[in-house]
Order: C-alpha cells, then sequence, then structure tokens
C-alpha cells in the first residue's frame, strides 16, 4: 500500500527499512523526544541508538497501513512483522511535526 506521508516522517520508515540509523539526524528535530516500550529517548542519538538495539535484539520489517494528519499531528498505522514474542502486531506510530522535523514520536 501507498501511503503519502511528509518528508521527515518517510525518511524515518526508510531509515527502518533500511538500517541507516545515522540518518536520523535529518528526521529529528535536535529536542525530539520517541516513546516507545515504557521508556523515553531524548534527541537523534538517542533515538537512532534505541532503533539500532531494537533491530538487533529482534529483527523486524514495518508495514505502513494507513496515515491520518491533523495539523502537526500524523498517525501512522503500521504492522510490525519480525522474530519476537506476537509478531505480527499492528502499532499506532504518532508523529508531532515541527517545521517539517519530527518533535516527538508515541508508539504504542
Amino acid at each position: 500500500m501507498t501511503v503519502s506521508l511528509p518528508d521527515s516522517i518517510a525518511a524515518y520508515f526508510e531509515t527502518l527499512r533500511y538500517g541507516d540509523f545515522e540518518r536520523l539526524g535529518t528526521c529529528f528535530a535536535p529536542d525530539a523526544v520517541m516513546h516507545d516500550e515504557g521508556e523515553f529517548h531524548y534527541g537523534p542519538e538517542a533515538i537512532a541508538a534505541w532503533l539500532r538495539a531494537t533491530q538487533e535484539k529482534a529483527s523486524y520489517r514495518v508495514e505502513l497501513l494507513d496515515a491520518l494528519r491533523d495539523g502537526d499531528r500524523v498517525t501512522v498505522a503500521t504492522k510490525v512483522v519480525g522474530n519476537f514474542p506476537g509478531s505480527p502486531v499492528q502499532l499506532d506510530q504518532v508523529f508531532l511535526l515541527s517545521e517539517g522535523l519530527i518533535q516527538s514520536l508515541e508508539i504504542s
């Protein structure tokens, strides 16, 4: 399915797809925050480290299902498939944009 996304969010999902975590600095604002699995990660470097460690721990891929935009808030429905208990799982990834960059991301 083709889902139309703002550039920074599309780049984030491309980063996940190809594992080029250094590219996240171009997606996230310098003071961005990510909330996933009950933990908060602050700044692009910490977010990249978390995503890299998560990918190494449980190899997975993210399939985009749908996206809904309400101003600077973009909710992307995804299916995450990998070698982890409960796979596959459907997750919402809620982005808040600021000046075109990801200011926050909450995965639930």
